[in-house]
Order: C-alpha cells, then sequence, then structure tokens
C-alpha cells in the first residue's frame, strides 16, 4: 500500500539516516522522496510502500520514532510516483490553456483541496490580481511550496493581464452597427441596451439560505461579448446588491469560462474564485461598494 508522509525533521547531520532505518527495520520501503529545507528544520516529503495491514497510525508513530514532529500521514496512488518538476510543468500548462482552472490545479498540485475539512487545515492563499485563491490541506504548507504557489498565481496574472485589454469597460466606444450601449436599472435587473435592443442583462437574486449573499445571473449576447458590457454589468449588478443590503454577490458559470476572471479583474473588484468539477463560481465582496444611486 502506498503512503504519503509529510514530516519535519531537525537539520542536522545523520536526520535523514534515522528515519531511513527506521523504516527499513519496520519493513517500509521509501519510494519517493523531497526535501523542503527551512532555517533550522527540514520538512521531507516521504513516498513509501508499506504491507496492506498498515494504517496512519503506524506510520506516524514509525516516523516520530525517528526523532520527526508534525507527521502527517495519508493513503495515495502511484500518481504520486510522477516526477515533481514534470508536475509542475503540466500544472503550469494547464494554466496557461485555461486560467479559471487555477484553484484546481494548484490544489491538485499540492494534494490539497478548495473545499475547507473537518479536521484542522492550513490555509495558503494566493493572488490573482485582486483575486483570491485559497487551498488547504492538513499538512503545513512549506516556505518552498508557498513561493511555488506565488510562482504560480504571477503566471495566471501574467497571461489574464494579456487578455484584459479586451475585457475593459468600453465607455463611448462605438460598437456593432454603431450603438453605444446604455444600462438601465429596473429593481434587481440591470439591462444593457444598443439600438433599444436588450444585448445584454444581469439579474440579482437573494439567496433563501442567507440574506446577505446575492447571486448575479449575467448574460451577454454571443454578438456583443468581449467588449467590456459584461464587466459594466458585473459592477452595476453587485451596487443593485449592495443597495438591496448584500455583503456578498455569488456569480456561477461553466468551469471553461475563460471570460469571467478577466472579468471580475477590470471590475476592480476582490473576489474569491472556486472550481467543483464543471462549475466555476466567484464569490465578491460588496461591501466596500456604494449603492447605485437612483
Amino acid at each position: 500500500m502506498l503512503w504519503r508522509v509529510r514530516a519535519t525533521l531537525p537539520d542536522r547531520p545523520g536526520a535523514l539516516a534515522a528515519l531511513a532505518q527506521e523504516c527499513g527495520s519496520a519493513g517500509v520501503n521509501i519510494v519517493g522522496f523531497q526535501a523542503f529545507p527551512d532555517v533550522e528544520q527540514v520538512t521531507d516529503e516521504l513516498v513509501v510502500r508499506t504491507p496492506e495491514d498498515w494504517a496512519a497510525g503506524d506510520l506516524v508513530a514509525l516516523v516520530e520514532r525517528a526523532g520527526a514532529t508534525r507527521v502527517v500521514a495519508s493513503p495515495c496512488s502511484e500518481d504520486a510516483l510522477v516526477d515533481q518538476p514534470t508536475r509542475y510543468v503540466e500544472a503550469a500548462r494547464a494554466v496557461l490553456e485555461q486560467p479559471a482552472s487555477f484553484p484546481d490545479v494548484v490544489a491538485h498540485l499540492f494534494d490539497a483541496d478548495v473545499h475547507p475539512g473537518d479536521e484542522p487545515q492550513d490555509v495558503m492563499e494566493m493572488s490573482v490580481g485582486e483575486v483570491q485563491v485559497q487551498v488547504r490541506r492538513t499538512a503545513p504548507f512549506t516556505a518552498v511550496e508557498r513561493n511555488r504557489g506565488a510562482a504560480m498565481a504571477d503566471l495566471v496574472s501574467d497571461v489574464l493581464g494579456r487578455e484584459r485589454p479586451a475585457f475593459a469597460p468600453s465607455g463611448g466606444r462605438r460598437m456593432g452597427s454603431g450603438a453605444v450601449p446604455t444600462y438601465v436599472v429596473e429593481g434587481p435587473r440591470v439591462t444593457a441596451l444598443a439600438d433599444g435592443v436588450a444585448v445584454g442583462r444581469a439579474v440579482v437574486t437573494p439567496t433563501p439560505e442567507d440574506p446577505a449573499v446575492h447571486t448575479i445571473d449575467l448574460e451577454v449576447d454571443v454578438a456583443w461579448q468581449r467588449r467590456g458590457i459584461g464587466t459594466k454589468l458585473l459592477g452595476e449588478g453587485a451596487r443593485v446588491a449592495r443597495g438591496l443590503g448584500a455583503a456578498e454577490v455569488v456569480l456561477t458559470t461553466a468551469h471553461d469560462n475563460r471570460a469571467v476572471m478577466p472579468m471580475v479583474l477590470a471590475a476592480g473588484m476582490r473576489g474569491r474564485i472556486r472550481m467543483a468539477g464543471e462549475t466555476l463560481t466567484v464569490r465578491i465582496s460588496v461591501t466596500e461598494l456604494r449603492p447605485r444611486e437612483e
């Protein structure tokens, strides 16, 4: 049976040898290893193969006998044996192809999750522009991993930075047949009109579970996309929600919608993005927005 083990060892000669000896004496085979050095200690990650009847507690006890602390053991698959540089290159490629997949890609890369768990967890937060992405896991993140996560976030920021001009608000720029879109607010609905024809809309709805959280259903006609209309509708819809008493708005779309993250960035809002299966969810705080003036 394969296990992934995280353990903190003192940074002194022989510490790793003692751990290897304990494993050898117990019939545990170390088949993968990487180290995350710090100033006075080293966090080691081992992939080990044990007899089938071993449990996590058996491994924790074994590693602690070798002088390790903060030991976490969890079952893993053969995927854990993939070369680490290869994993990072593949992760970077996935993010470049689909920037909105960043939360799930990074969570998989660091054996973490985007959802809070029942047990105490360490949290790593990364910033893509004003969008905050969090992943968490039981084993503490090392300084090396946090630096790697920040580098991945910078990569996404660079990619989206090149795309943002296409999503920037259009202002007075004429588009399509020459019309300048106007935005009409009627109650919880914001409609983008071009020559009197609706080309986009945002509908604000309070959630039954929490009146402080409102959803925004946003739609832009295909022929009018990538022209800043979605960004403007999101901003106006967020202000409408604020006026209705919302502290946070939620935007849900398909996982492969490349427009969402640039749109949030162009709107100048702080959000938290999460992917779950085929769904991409963005939660945006609106407490700093002024309610829309009638």
